[in-house]
């Protein structure tokens, strides 16, 4: 089968497109025929060698945390799952990834695919979709009448949280560039601030109970977030190597968030997919073989919007 690969860390030019072995379910694994992963960012750390620590990884290794596909095989013990079903799921982050025709996945991470949209499509919704509803309702604890400002909203995490919280019922301030501010908008939120021209700080003028940073933002303006969150709100920051401020005589917590795959969650966001209360955005649709190039515009930051990553046809 075809597969990307990095045999070392590196800059982009270290992924190869290349042929290797079709892998073999174990125990409590299916395997997929995948019909998309996507680009994230942290495939892009992974690969150069950024995430060692955190997340380790055996060389050589296949990037591509979201998977959307069929199941092809099933492992020993396995139930709730037969070859043909449609799935997605937020693989291992320290596992082989789905940029490749086939992948194994621990049962236990699936979710039945939506419906509703192109299966290759699905891939763009576990990891960005999970960091979204976990900084919202696991770690913000978002409720109805809330204030929440969304700090890097023209992301894809962040048109996901945008739609999520405006669904809770709260009030969303969201920054963004002139490029993403129509898109913001469109996904719901109540006011937009374009970061380009004004400073956060002076544009929000009530305080919020919620600040999610997606942004990766000088720490002194990190810190500046902080100001804006009333007394005993919360600050929920994504950007991991930089951690999240806190003011504790005011009681504001500082959370950083590590995204983790959760099939009960992604089970919810596919019955919201369905429903018509939660739209997936996918920017383009990239063969697999040029996989590279789109790390290569990500590291050049020119990439814009959620990729989706096509393996070759069966």
């Amino acid at each position: 089968m075809k597969a990307v690969r990095f045999h070392e860390y590196g800059a982009p030019d270290v992924l190869r497109y290349e042929d290797v072995e079709q892998p073999v379910p174990g125990a409590g694994q299916v395997r997929i025929r995948v019909a998309g992963t996507s680009f994230n960012g942290v495939d892009g750390n992974i690969r150069g060698g950024f995430m060692r620590g955190p997340i380790p990884v055996t060389l050589p290794h296949t990037p591509g945390l979201d998977v959307a596909g069929t199941v092809d095989a099933l492992g020993a013990g396995v139930t709730g799952f037969e070859a043909g079903d449609r799935v997605i799921g937020f693989l291992p982050m320290n596992g082989t990834g789905a940029a490749a025709e086939y992948v194994l996945a621990p049962a236990g991470i699936l979710a039945a695919a939506p419906t509703s949209i192109p299966l290759p499509d699905s891939a763009a919704l576990p990891v960005v979709g999970l960091t979204a509803w976990q900084a919202l309702f696991d770690h913000a604890r978002l409720t109805a009448g809330q204030r929440v400002l969304i700090n890097g909203a023209g992301g894809a995490v962040g048109r996901y949280a945008v739609q999520l919280a405006r669904r809770a019922g709260a009030h969303v301030i969201a920054t963004a560039g002139p490029r993403s501010g129509d898109a913001v908008k469109s996904a719901g939120a109540d006011e937009v601030v374009d970061h380009t021209t004004t400073r956060v700080i002076e544009a929000v003028s009530e305080p919020v109970d919620v600040v999610l940073n997606l942004a990766p933002i000088d720490p002194a303006e990190l810190a500046g977030l902080v100001t804006l969150v009333r007394s005993g709100g919360v600050l929920v920051n994504t950007t991991v190597w930089m951690p999240a401020p806190a003011d504790e005589e005011r009681g504001v917590r500082g959370i950083d968030l590590y995204v983790r795959s959760d099939a009960e969650q992604l089970a919810r966001l596919v019955a919201l997919v369905d429903g018509g209360e939660l739209r997936v955005d996918v920017a383009e649709r990239v063969p697999l073989a040029d996989l590279p190039a789109v790390h290569a515009r990500a590291a050049a930051g020119t990439l814009s919007g959620k990729v989706v990553v096509l393996p070759p046809a069966a």
